[in-house]
């Protein structure tokens, strides 16, 4: 009688639950997941925005858009909304959707009105929607490859279903891939108007308080765009402070974090939590990379860099690349720089495939890197063994990277995702040309030695990456002078035009007040004599005092009858 088992009771978990196949925690079964709530979005609604659509457009997989909302999100993310893939502007069909009197969308052909559970066929060539069976009737089984409207002609493969009540996979919210990312789908322009403070205010309606609400709202926007919060109480004159622990931790959290820190913690926090003999630690700080470590992360170091080899045959100038193999780069460069390569010969030559060196025994069996042991290849990224001259790293097998390169004569596809490419040759190929047809022996080694004298890095693409950062921190540092110069009399002045001092008083005596105008008239006539007006006494009148009317009780006499 249980669900799922074989008791002769039902408990009450079993029947508050929703699900058929869940378990209470006392039979000691395993709940199942639920599924998730399937959120069905009707068909004349927008799958971006989730509202009715007024420009529809659609995909080949019959997902439609707004115009107006598609066109902002492809220019930001490029991608189809729903699904997450790629989309390009080309990929959008216009629809045809055609209205009756009651301005609902209805067949054009049998004039029947769409609902939620029609099935829906737009016809790829004409961007006219049908309802299926129109399109079966009429087109399929009459054999009619024509557009019913337009007479396009369009074949089966041109048939984009919308709306299939069978299948409602496409219709299902839950499913989209911006709401389950939360993604926002609204556009700048609508983000501006809604922190707009006067967006819902009727200032005409406002009387003489629209002025004061106009100049406030001005005077946040500029100070907005100037410190970059829409705060309308922010000034930075008057100091904030606060013992609470939340902000503690607020100002904390909010801390700039520096150039080189790592995406990992210290672990600090967690090894005095589960060590005694660490001193606890509550925080979760990020650790911080070295300058090396910082440079040597692939995609970072993006500037080329550029040396020269020469031999005792001629000078082969290399452009090196270490966006991709930043390692393999830094590793060369620090090893040239020290002199490592000079007089090292070449000791490997096939024509027709490579010349391989930089083993200062000239065996090919020794050599190390700059770090003093073997460091991991580098095979993410587009270069690969294409062409003639192509600079990659020799190894003895996975991650046995030290100081011998290669340079090849052709292109070597069977070389790739095998040994890391850090660069090509850019100047004298005549040079490689003379190291090809250089004489070799049975076991491929030149007759006649093959010396590096030296190798001369031009550009050491490392120390440009530091200089152009610190060239950026400082202009971003005067930039951030010139700014607070800038905001220095307007975060002291409130919107109503009163100076505040740092401690966020008024300041008295400012040009503001009343009496301004009286001492600068005192300044122009100090130091000339003052003018003597003669006193005329003015006969002064009393103002008469009314007598005040006594008015009797009673009737009186009756002179007034």
């Amino acid at each position: 009688m249980g669900k799922g088992t074989d008791k002769l009771y039902i408990t009450h978990s079993e029947w508050a639950s929703t699900d058929g196949s869940a378990f209470s925690a006392s039979s000691g079964a395993q709940k199942k997941a639920s599924i998730a709530t399937f959120k069905r979005l009707p068909f004349n609604y927008c799958a971006l925005s989730l509202q009715p659509f007024e420009h529809p457009v659609c995909t080949l997989n019959g997902t439609i858009f707004d115009l107006t909302n598609i066109i902002p999100w492809l220019k930001k993310h490029g991608t189809n909304p729903v699904t997450g893939e790629k989309m390009q502007y080309s990929e959008l069909l216009k629809l045809e959707m055609h209205k009756n009197e009651d301005g609902e969308y209805m067949d054009p052909v049998t004039f029947k009105a769409f609902t939620d559970n029609t099935h829906l066929v737009a016809i790829r060539t004409s961007g006219n929607v049908y309802a299926w069976d129109t399109v079966e009737k009429l087109n399929i089984k009459a054999k009619n490859w024509k557009d019913l409207m337009t007479d396009d002609e369009f074949t089966r493969k041109d048939i984009i279903t919308i709306q299939d009540s069978k299948s409602l996979q496409g219709r299902d919210m839950s499913s989209f891939k911006y709401l389950q990312n939360g993604l926002s789908s609204s556009t700048q322009e609508k983000e501006a108007e809604r922190a707009d403070p006067l967006n819902n205010i009727n200032l005409e309606a406002s009387g003489s308080s629209a002025k004061i609400l106009a100049a406030k709202a001005a005077v946040a926007k500029a100070r907005a765009a100037k410190t970059g919060t829409t705060d309308p109480n922010f000034n930075p004159a008057v100091k904030r402070l606060s013992t609470s622990p939340s902000s503690a931790v607020c100002n904390t959290a909010k801390a700039p974090v520096p150039y080189n820190a790592a995406i990992h913690t210290t672990g600090k926090a967690a090894a005095s939590f589960t060590s005694t003999s660490f001193t606890p630690h509550t925080g979760a700080e990020r650790a911080i990379l070295s300058e090396e470590d910082y440079m040597l992360k692939p995609k970072r170091v993006k500037v080329k860099g550029y040396a020269r080899i020469a031999t005792n045959l001629g000078n082969l100038n290399v452009e090196l690349s270490p966006e991709f193999a930043p390692k393999a780069v830094y590793n060369f460069v620090k090893l040239a720089q020290k002199g490592y390569y000079n007089g090292v010969s070449f000791h490997r030559n096939i024509r027709n495939f490579m010349i391989q060196g930089g083993d200062p025994t000239g065996t090919g069996r020794d050599g190390t890197s700059y770090w003093g042991k073997n460091f991991n290849d580098e095979l993410e990224g587009p270069l690969k063994h294409d062409a003639r001259g192509v600079l990659s790293m020799a190894n003895k097998g996975k991650n046995t990277n030290s100081s011998q390169f290669f340079i090849t004569y052709r292109a070597v596809p069977h070389l790739d995702r095998k040994h890391t490419i850090f660069g090509k040759v850019v100047g004298g190929l005549e040079v490689l040309d003379r190291l090809e047809t250089s004489p070799t022996d049975s076991n491929d080694r030149p007759v006649k030695d093959i010396v590096i004298n030296e190798i001369v890095v031009f550009v050491d693409p490392f120390e440009e990456f530091q200089k152009q950062r610190k060239e950026k921190e400082e202009e971003e540092e005067k930039a951030e002078e010139r700014k607070k110069k800038e905001l220095k009399d307007d975060q002291k002045t409130t919107w109503t035009g009163k100076r505040l001092r740092d401690d966020g008083k008024p300041v008295q005596g400012a040009s503001f007040e009343v009496g301004k105008y009286l001492k600068a008239a005192k300044l122009q006539t100090s130091g000339e004599e003052d003018e003597i007006m003669g006193v005329v006494d003015e006969p002064h009148f009393e103002e008469s005092v009314k007598k005040k009317i006594k008015h009797s009780s009673g009737f009186g006499n009756f002179d007034a009858w």
